[in-house]
């Protein structure tokens, strides 16, 4: 299937965004709302994120492996076991990723959200992403 066709699948989705870097944050959030979903957050660490996910409706989340001092895998945690789909969005080497989550899709900076897509809202999509 086409990335656009996949474009489609945020409309009307609460998409969290966690990047500590504000012009990639800024310009993420913008292209969501271009595709008609809702923006949570974005926030810019772990502590923020987890805060959001506890007060907010999340139908899918985008992770920044590395924010400042930190990882984000806290929040990756909560996200699972809230049954929340995500991805990682690094430019880090994948191997800083932890084994439990090998089955979750990883995607390299810039993210395509097109790709995105497909991993959080198509059956089978939690793949490597590169």
């Amino acid at each position: 299937m086409d990335n656009s066709v996949y474009l489609s699948l945020f409309a009307g989705k609460h998409i969290l965004v966690v990047e500590d870097e504000y012009f990639l944050a800024d310009e993420t959030r913008q292209k969501l709302e271009q595709l008609g979903a809702t923006v949570v957050g974005p926030a810019a660490n772990v502590e923020d994120a987890l805060e959001l996910i506890a007060s907010s409706k999340i139908d899918g989340a985008i992770l920044d492996v590395h924010l400042g001092d930190e990882f984000v895998f806290p929040v990756a945690e909560e996200l699972e076991q809230a049954d929340v789909p995500f991805v990682f969005a690094t430019g880090y080497d994948p191997d800083v990723i932890p084994a439990k989550f090998s089955g979750f899709a990883l995607c390299g900076k810039p993210t395509e959200l097109g790709k995105i897509a497909s991993a959080l809202f198509n059956p089978g999509g939690g793949v490597a992403l590169n």
